[in-house]
């Protein structure tokens, strides 16, 4: 056989080889798509976490605007958020119940994501009057926090308050954010780079903080 007619027989083989790469490559990518993180919109939220004046909005929901205070006295907006992903929670400094475990659970967060500039947190403090800043400073360094990454923060308790109810959807009782109102609550809520919820997760267990870690390093590939 010529060079030229060896040259020939092989082409036909070449493009069935193509073929069937991409066939097994089609077949494979439609039986196990890549895995992708919920964006969850008032409508998609459990309705008792959900504030009636929101809770028919099916697309376009994202976290509001804030402007709230952190244990160095800087004040935190979204534009330190921006681009960012990132885990909030509510809390208080004197809780002994829930809220130590929560903590330490987000510091495991801090700690996985330490060397990464695209992960922060932002804990909320639900008893601000209380809460003061030179308080957030000492409950900051007690706990570890690495202030680059995370944000303890306090504010008006009516705007903190809100955010929980009508932005985060982290509680289940309902309120004005008046002196008798009090929010409590384990839910850890995963916001993405466009103020997008894309998880809620309970801070006290150590399984959904695995979670937390592995969906974020999910989302860290979303384009």
């Amino acid at each position: 056989m010529s060079k030229k007619s060896a040259s020939k027989s092989i082409i036909p083989l070449i493009i069935l080889l193509i073929l069937v790469l991409g066939t097994v490559f089609a077949l494979y990518v439609f039986l196990f798509p890549e895995k992708k993180l919920p964006v969850f919109n008032p409508y998609d939220v459990n309705p008792d976490l959900v504030d009636e004046s929101v809770s028919d909005v099916k697309k376009g929901h994202h976290i509001a605007d804030f402007t709230l205070f952190n244990q160095n006295g800087d004040t935190i907006t979204q534009n330190d958020y921006k681009d960012k992903i990132y885990v909030a929670d509510f809390f208080f400094t004197r809780c002994q119940t829930i809220c130590p475990i929560m903590t330490s659970n987000m510091k495991d967060i801090q700690d996985a994501f330490l060397e990464d500039n695209e992960v922060k947190l932002l804990s909320h403090s639900v008893t601000p009057v209380m809460d003061s800043i030179p308080i957030l400073r000492e409950y900051a360094d007690h706990k570890g926090v690495i202030d680059a990454k995370w944000n303890i923060t306090t504010g008006p308790k009516k705007h903190i308050y809100h955010l929980a109810r009508k932005s985060y959807f982290a509680v289940l009782d309902e309120g004005d954010g008046g002196l008798q109102d009090f929010v409590h609550t384990e839910n850890f809520i995963l916001v993405d780079k466009k103020r997008q919820i894309r998880g809620f997760y309970d801070g006290t267990d150590k399984k959904d903080i695995q979670r937390i870690i592995n969906d974020i390093k999910l989302l860290k590939k979303e384009k």
